[in-house]
């Protein structure tokens, strides 16, 4: 799960909403563009939900539905990269609680979040098809807990999709992700 990356590349992704594309480049984040690649190669997002979706600000997803999946993942960082691209709609960044803290969680923006830049958030790619997919993705359940009545993280990475099943039933997922050019 180390490869490098190609310069740019694309991942489809088929969910239940239907499908966008994810072009990659690694000129703005070659650390979160190779960790981006190798786990679109490893069929890692394959059944992932948007766990956290927010009308207006962004839709979230990137943690496993098996549990032991996601608690493997959740220490295995990667090093930070310089912002040179802008959080606008459609634009692809990982998630992170802090400086040095990107793992697998990922999140579309839905308008102009540059406000984000500052705090370090570095776009990897944006979505070059398929947005008005992004867009519809079911946003019913907002802010996770504690803050709102959507998932709780922690339980999604102790009990995986299970949980999800069960208590947020309308969540949208990946059925399957691909890399579909520049491999």
């Amino acid at each position: 799960m180390s490869q490098t990356a190609p310069d740019t590349f694309q991942v489809r992704f088929e969910t239940t909403a239907g499908e966008f594309v994810v072009e990659a480049r690694r000129e703005w984040a070659p650390r979160g563009v190779d960790r981006f690649y190798n786990l679109a190669r490893e069929g890692f997002f394959d059944g992932v939900r948007f766990f956290r979706v927010i009308e207006g600000f962004m839709a979230q997803f990137g943690i496993s539905g098996n549990a032991e999946v996601a608690a493997a993942w959740q220490t295995t960082r990667i090093e930070d990269d310089p912002v040179v691209a802008s959080n606008t709609r459609g634009r692809v960044s990982f998630a992170m609680a802090g400086p040095g803290s990107r793992t697998t969680q990922l999140f579309i923006n839905y308008g102009d979040n540059s406000r984000l830049d500052g705090m370090g958030f570095s776009p990897i790619g944006e979505v070059v098809s398929g947005m008005d997919v992004v867009d519809s993705l079911h946003s019913g359940y907002g802010e996770g807990a504690p803050r709102g009545r959507g998932p709780d993280q922690g339980r999604i990475q102790r009990e995986g999709n299970a949980y999800l099943e069960r208590e947020f039933p309308e969540l949208d997922w990946v059925r399957a992700a691909r890399i579909v050019s520049g491999d």
